[in-house]
């Protein structure tokens, strides 16, 4: 029996966990963190990566047997604190520092101009609490602003001009620390090249649009020195400034040869930040006007929303992946073995303030699974919630649901998932309120 500690567990992605299926092996996922605590904590106050490590020495030193490795799949503090706890106790994991380079996007930024530069756009650190810093970029309109530290695009805003720009501060400034806090006892702990140093957590980047054509995101990892890419993924996106994503879809349906670039620049990146020892995913988007890669950004992990594609198409989660890294082991995914060609994720969105009148049962979702046996679905809004009050939405639109399918076509797809929403029977009720 392998024990497996989990950061952000809960009874959805256990169930994901327990589908990996090993010969001769075993597996025993116990919780480092409850999803509650480390992932969706009360008033989204992350607890302090101190913290959260002394609970791990704790819990560590009292369980009665072997602590064999930690995975996680969430985003900050997750796949900040993770590989921090790894080196306190001599476990698998990438170094702080290759997950720095990926995580802060200004670090990233530079570290991607260096190996594919054709495939970054111009770009600019930005501080939102400098009263002179909109005189002070040199981007051209429209541009888009993000925190150096954020996931789920949150304060992330499409600038089409400095009075737009200036109309947001007020928003970044108050919320920013709610990742920014995490993300400098993080970058306390490294020893930052100058031209980063100054650029911490309350920081934001402007970036030159690049989000032209089809998007999509390479799920790979690094095992010593080699880095190895397992999967695909189509991202569809809709919404007023196409930002909001509509569903992921895997395999990819791009041209090979794209595929091959993309995962050659992949690769080169990944081997120069020196990312060996775990997974990560990298979104591009291809024009197909132009045939030019753009490089949107890096992320330190998998993606959990890729998770039930990869079991439906391949026989198993991309945790399957972390597992093994963990566990010191070069990963051995399955391939097309799963009981779908195609699968999705879609998210169901509403680009309106409303009030969420009727969520679905219980029962409501075991009827659903008589006709779609495979279909999973995470609620994520309650009976009587306004939409604006959701935590950690984009800035543009709203999510209350995924739903996960499997089919045999796009067109099969698309049509399970509208028929699956029929069925939940949501209910929202406009309220006069614009979005941004």
């Amino acid at each position: 029996m392998r024990n497996i500690f989990v950061m952000g567990l809960d009874p959805f992605h256990l169930n994901l966990l327990e589908q990996i299926r090993d010969e001769g092996e075993e597996y025993q996922f116990l919780t480092l963190y409850e999803n509650s605590e480390i992932v969706h904590p009360p008033d989204l106050e992350y607890p302090h990566l101190d913290d959260i490590r002394a609970h791990a020495g704790e819990l560590f030193a009292s369980f009665p047997g072997a602590v064999d490795g930690i995975v996680g799949y969430w985003d900050l503090p997750t796949s900040l604190v993770l590989p921090l706890i790894a080196r306190d106790h001599g476990l698998p994991a990438a170094s702080p520092d290759a997950v720095a380079r990926c995580e802060h996007k200004y670090w990233s930024r530079l570290e991607q101009s260096a190996v594919v530069p054709d495939m970054v756009g111009r770009f600019q650190a930005f501080d939102p609490f400098d009263d002179d810093s909109v005189a002070g970029v040199e981007l051209d309109y429209p541009f888009w602003i993000k925190p150096v530290k954020a996931h789920s695009s949150f304060l992330g805003y499409y600038i089409d001009s400095p009075e737009t720009l200036r109309s947001h501060l007020p928003t970044i400034r108050d919320r920013i620390g709610i990742m920014g806090r995490p993300m400098n006892e993080f970058l306390a702990e490294l020893d930052l090249p100058e031209e980063v140093a100054a650029i911490d957590g309350y920081h934001c980047i402007a970036e030159e649009l690049v989000s032209r054509g089809r998007q999509c995101t390479l799920e790979g990892y690094g095992w010593r020195e080699e880095i190895e890419i397992f999967g695909i993924i189509d991202s569809v996106r809709t919404g007023r400034h196409g930002s909001s994503f509509s569903r992921y879809q895997y395999p990819s349906t791009l041209p090979d040869d794209v595929q091959v670039r993309m995962c050659e620049a992949a690769s080169s990146l990944m081997r120069a930040v020196g990312y060996t020892g775990a997974a990560f995913n990298i979104e591009f988007y291809w024009d197909p006007d132009s045939d030019r890669i753009r490089l949107l950004e890096v992320n330190a992990r998998i993606s959990k929303s890729h998770s039930p594609l990869f079991l439906f198409v391949d026989g198993s989660p991309n945790q399957h992946v972390c597992v093994h890294l963990a566990l010191g082991r070069r990963p051995q995914m399955p391939k097309g073995q799963g009981s779908f060609r195609l699968a999705a994720k879609f998210m169901l969105r509403y680009f309106e303030n409303g009030l969420i009148e009727r969520v679905p049962t219980d029962n409501d979702i075991a009827a659903l699974r008589q006709h779609y046996p495979e279909a999973l679905v995470r609620v994520l809004g309650t009976q009587g919630t306004r939409l604006s009050d959701l935590d950690l939405q984009d800035s543009y639109s709203f999510e209350i649901a995924e739903i996960f399918v499997g089919g045999d076509s796009e067109q099969e797809l698309v049509q399970k998932y509208e028929d699956i929403v029929e069925r939940l029977g949501f209910r929202i009720a406009p309220l006069q309120e614009s979005m941004p």
